[in-house]
């Protein structure tokens, strides 16, 4: 067959209405997609030994999520290797991060796996470690993952949780309540702070020179905000030997 020929059946093959320019630029879209999603399948295939996610609280006002609903820019180390770009959801009632498989399934990665992660909410960046009852001197309450306040030679975390209170109704078995706690760590034992007198205690500190240190400094300690309580500990690891 002649180059005539050829392009004499290429024309006819062509429906009206639509170029060869249109045609290859189709095949192209709809090929790069199905590559894509199958790179990343094969790159993440480890997180995806978790068990298939089915939400089992519809009938339960709110939601069991960290934040919002919707899944979160995020990434994953496990088993000491990085997973970037993922989307993320924390099932701070369950203690479970989920990642979509595709439009239809969602996966519970398995816990076992993970020693990390990180999550995007509102232009800032929330890291998470999974602390493990058997590496610590103190178990109570203490498992699952944590957010990560400071860390330096002893640590700060807030433990996010929800619960559900038995609020029955026709239309509804309850409403989730979110209950979040702060801990410190130091020396590989881990306390909670439920007040000042907590920090205090577990700092083993004098509290006239703390005092004196957060009026010096203009800081004060709110039980709303946590985070206030970074610079008392990073002032802590300065003294401490």
């Amino acid at each position: 067959m002649n180059i005539i020929s050829f392009l004499g059946i290429l024309f006819l093959t062509i429906s009206p209405g639509h170029s060869s320019l249109d045609i290859f630029s189709d095949r192209s879209e709809s090929i790069i997609p199905v590559l894509t999603e199958q790179d990343t399948l094969k790159d993440n295939q480890a997180l995806y030994s978790g068990k298939v996610w089915r939400n089992m609280y519809r009938r339960i006002n709110g939601d069991q999520f960290l934040f919002t609903d919707y899944f979160l820019d995020g990434t994953v180390t496990a088993n000491g290797r990085t997973y970037k770009n993922l989307k993320i959801k924390y099932d701070i009632y369950s203690d479970e991060i989920l990642i979509p498989v595709d439009l239809e399934e969602i996966v519970q990665v398995n816990k076992e796996i993970i020693d990390s992660f990180s999550i995007s909410y509102e232009t800032r960046k929330y890291r998470f470690e999974k602390i493990d009852i058997d590496s610590l001197k103190k178990t109570n309450e203490i498992n699952g993952y944590f957010r990560v306040l400071y860390k330096e030679k002893s640590a700060l975390y807030l433990k996010y949780s929800k619960q559900i209170s038995p609020n029955i109704t026709d239309k509804s078995d309850g409403d989730f309540i979110e209950t979040d706690k702060v801990w410190f760590k130091k020396d590989n034992i881990i306390y909670p702070v439920m007040s000042e007198n907590d920090l205090l205690s577990a700092l083993k500190i004098d509290k006239v020179t703390l005092k004196n240190y957060l009026r010096s400094n203009k800081l004060k300690y709110s039980k709303k905000n946590p985070e206030s309580l970074v610079p008392i500990i990073r002032y802590y690891d300065s003294i401490s030997q």
